[in-house]
């Protein structure tokens, strides 16, 4: 095609997929779709050259920002809502099960592996409250899930995680526990405070230009795995924070919101949290794609 004019360049373009090559089904109806609605977006907005060399100069310094400690795509996507809309379109609530919601920028792999009551908590800080956490993980029988892992990180009384605090020590505030025969698990931590997102680099001049603020909810991040079930990535959201109402990544639900209570006399917490989750079965090969 050597005449490709304003009106038929959207169709040129899809019209060279599979071309010089076969393109999968699933492949062709990603491809489509993205190439209609940019080239619909550009044509809403009458997007200028200059404007789209400054998106491109955008996307460039977000990946230069990528790094095993910082996902910024990731924390774009949440900036936009688009994590939090695929994680609801990826796991579909069909019953009683506990809702997910955004995996976030700031998950390391390879957590330590504590007993179960341990304490999370290697560095204090004199602002913390400490917290017992503890609840049971069930199928949606309520059946106890016994010998699930459930990775936990949350951010430190100064509101930052630990791989972007390099006064706190290496997995601090993290942890992986395993529920018994009851399904119970249990540990120690801390009480999480609310803090802004990464305001500096690509995400900050993002949320600057939608006039949004940074701020996150006090929350405890919770990833469940359990051979049979369908994986869980979710939160705890502290019913007290500020900003349940307005968080930057648009991530709350009402479900995974939990109370923080005064921990009873003799207790070596300052509060305690109980907080149960409810795991759909689901086929081998689902979790294992998932």
């Amino acid at each position: 095609m050597r005449n490709v004019t304003i009106d038929n360049v959207t169709d040129v373009v899809i019209a060279s997929l599979g071309k010089s090559e076969p393109v999968p089904a699933r492949q062709r109806e990603i491809m489509e779709s993205l190439i209609r609605h940019l080239h619909g977006f550009c044509r809403d907005v009458r997007l200028t050259h200059q404007e789209f060399l400054q998106a491109c100069d955008f996307l460039a310094r977000a990946g230069a920002v990528c790094s095993d400690k910082r996902q910024e795509f990731i924390l774009l996507a949440d900036i936009l809502g688009v994590e939090v809309l695929v994680d609801m379109l990826s796991n579909p609530v069909g019953g009683n099960e506990t809702v997910s919601t955004v995996l976030g920028p700031f998950f390391r792999e390879n957590a330590p592996v504590m007993p179960k009551g341990a304490s999370t908590v290697q560095k204090a800080f004199d602002t913390q409250q400490t917290v017992y956490v503890e609840g049971h993980v069930r199928d949606t029988e309520g059946n106890p899930v016994q010998g699930a892992v459930i990775d936990v990180w949350e951010d430190a009384p100064n509101g930052l995680y630990e791989n972007h605090d390099p006064d706190q020590p290496d997995y601090n505030l993290r942890g992986r526990f395993e529920t018994d025969a009851a399904g119970h698990y249990a540990f120690r931590a801390i009480r999480p405070v609310p803090y802004p997102i990464p305001g500096d680099e690509t995400a900050g001049e993002l949320i600057r230009y939608m006039g949004h603020h940074c701020m996150r909810p006090g929350h405890l991040h919770i990833i469940i795995n359990r051979d049979g079930y369908r994986p869980l990535i979710s939160q705890i959201y502290d019913s007290e924070s500020p900003h349940l109402d307005d968080d930057s990544v648009f991530a709350v639900k009402e479900e995974l919101i939990g109370e923080f209570r005064k921990a009873p006399q003799g207790a070596d917490t300052d509060l305690v949290l109980r907080f149960d989750f409810v795991l759909p079965r689901t086929s081998r090969q689902q979790v294992a794609a998932a």
